[in-house]
C-alpha cells in the first residue's frame, strides 16, 4: 500500500494533511438557535428532530459543497442543531493544505452567510452603522438597493417560521428552499453593496472557527456517529427535564462546595456508603486471592439495592465495573469528577439516560478547565478522601 493510502493520525498542532477522519462542530457561541426549531412529536424525545431554517439549510449546503472544492474530502455524516452544527470528514488522499485551511475557508463561508441572515432579520439602518463609527456614511442609492433586497427577502418569509422559534408547523420543503436561495443570492451581493467598512462591522453570528478532532481509532467513528445522531434526541430530553441536566453551583457539603448536574435530592437519601477498591484487594487477587476483591464489589451491589446511595469517583477499573452494575440496575448513585462543568455541560451515554431518571449526582469540587486532560494520582487522593467525607457529612 503507497504511503498516502495509509491511515495517518497526526498529532495536535501539525498541519494534518494526511488520511484521517475528523469530527468538525460548528457553534453559535451565545446560543441563539438560528439554524433551526426542535420538533417532539407526543412529547417523546425518541421522535426529535430538528427543522431547518434558511440560514441551517444553507449552512448544510455549504457543508456539502466542500467536496466540490475539496475531492480528496469526504462528508460522511452531520448533524444540524438548532445552535451548532457537527460533521464527519473523511480525507482519503493526501491533501494540497492541511484540514485547519479548509475548515478555515468553510468558515469564512458561513460567516458570510450568518452576516446576511442577521440583515435580513434586523434591517440594514441599525447594522451598517455602528457606533463607534459615526462618520460612516452610507450612499442613498446603496442604502436603497440593500433595503429592497431585504424586503423582497423578508416577503418571501413571512409564511416561514421565525428563527429560533421551537414547535412551528412544517412550512414545506419548497419554501425552504426558495428562501435558502435567496438567502445564499444575498450572501453573495452583501459585501458589493454595502462596500468593505460597513459590512466588516457586521456581526457574523459564527464568531468562533469550528472545532477540529482528529479520530485516530477504529471505534471512534461509530461512536462519534451515534452520539451525533443522539443530538436531538438528547436536546428533548434536557427540555422536558431541565432541572437535571442544568448546572448547579455551590452545593455546600460539610463545609465544601461542590458544582454539580443531576438529581440533589439523592443528597437527602438515609444511608452512604463509598466504593472504594483498595490496592491491597488488587494484589491479592493478583496472587491468586480473587475473594476479596470479589466480595466487596458484591457488597457494593447488595448495599446499593438495599436502599444505600453509593459514593465514589469510580476510578479504578474494578470501580468502573461496580457503576457499570449500578447503572443496568437503575440504581442510585453520586459520581465525583476531577473537572468542572461548562456552562452547556450534558453527561454522555449511559450517564445521560441515568440522569434523565433522576439516579445520578454528578459533583466536581473544581471549576472547569478546558485545558485538563488527564486526572493526576492527587486528584485521584482527593475524590477518594471526598467521597468518604460525603458519607460522613450527610
Amino acid at each position: 500500500m503507497a504511503e498516502q493510502e495509509k491511515w495517518k493520525w497526526q498529532e495536535p498542532g501539525t498541519t494534518w494533511k494526511g488520511i484521517g477522519l475528523y469530527h468538525v462542530t460548528l457553534t453559535i457561541p451565545d446560543r441563539r438557535p438560528l439554524l433551526g426549531w426542535l420538533e417532539m412529536p407526543d412529547n417523546d424525545p425518541s421522535k426529535a428532530k430538528v427543522r431547518r431554517t434558511a440560514l441551517g439549510n444553507a449552512l448544510v449546503n455549504c457543508l456539502l459543497s466542500i467536496p466540490h472544492y475539496h475531492p480528496e474530502v469526504q462528508v460522511l455524516h452531520f448533524c444540524l442543531m438548532p445552535d451548532h452544527l457537527h460533521a464527519v470528514l473523511y480525507v482519503r488522499r493526501t491533501m494540497p493544505t492541511g484540514i485547519r485551511g479548509l475548515v478555515r475557508g468553510f468558515w469564512q463561508a458561513t460567516k458570510k452567510l450568518g452576516r446576511a441572515s442577521l440583515v435580513v432579520q434586523n434591517g440594514v439602518p441599525s447594522l451598517i452603522i455602528p457606533n463607534n463609527i459615526p462618520s460612516l456614511i452610507i450612499p442613498n442609492n446603496i442604502r436603497r438597493n440593500c433595503q429592497e433586497e431585504i424586503r423582497d427577502h423578508q416577503e418571501d418569509r413571512r409564511d416561514c417560521p421565525k428563527d429560533g422559534l421551537y414547535g412551528q408547523e412544517d412550512v414545506g420543503q419548497q419554501n425552504l428552499q426558495e428562501e435558502t436561495a435567496r438567502l445564499e443570492a444575498f450572501s453573495a451581493k452583501l459585501r458589493e453593496q454595502m462596500g468593505e467598512d460597513a459590512y466588516y462591522q457586521l456581526q457574523p453570528v459564527f464568531t468562533e472557527m469550528p472545532f477540529i478532532r482528529p479520530m485516530g481509532r477504529n471505534t471512534q467513528l461509530p461512536n462519534t456517529i451515534r452520539y451525533i445522531d443522539m443530538n436531538p434526541q438528547r436536546l428533548a430530553t434536557k427540555r422536558l427535564r431541565p432541572g437535571f441536566f442544568r448546572v448547579q453551583r455551590e452545593i455546600m457539603i460539610g463545609g465544601r462546595s461542590y458544582d454539580g448536574v443531576g438529581n440533589t435530592t439523592l443528597l437527602m437519601a438515609e444511608r452512604f456508603a463509598t466504593v472504594h477498591v483498595r490496592s491491597s484487594m488488587v494484589k491479592a487477587e493478583e496472587r491468586g486471592d480473587v475473594e476479596p476483591l470479589r466480595n466487596y464489589k458484591n457488597s457494593c451491589v447488595l448495599a446499593a439495592r438495599a436502599g444505600t446511595v453509593m459514593v465514589s469517583p469510580f476510578i479504578s477499573t474494578h470501580e468502573k465495573q461496580v457503576m457499570q452494575v449500578l447503572l443496568r440496575e437503575q440504581l442510585p448513585f453520586i459520581c465525583l469528577v476531577d473537572n468542572g462543568f461548562r456552562d452547556y455541560y450534558k453527561p454522555s451515554d449511559a450517564f445521560f439516560d441515568a440522569c434523565a431518571a433522576g439516579r445520578v449526582l454528578v459533583l466536581s469540587p473544581w471549576a472547569y478547565d478546558a485545558n485538563k486532560r488527564h486526572i493526576s494520582r492527587a486528584d485521584c487522593v482527593a475524590l477518594n478522601d471526598m467521597a468518604e467525607e460525603i458519607c460522613h457529612q450527610l
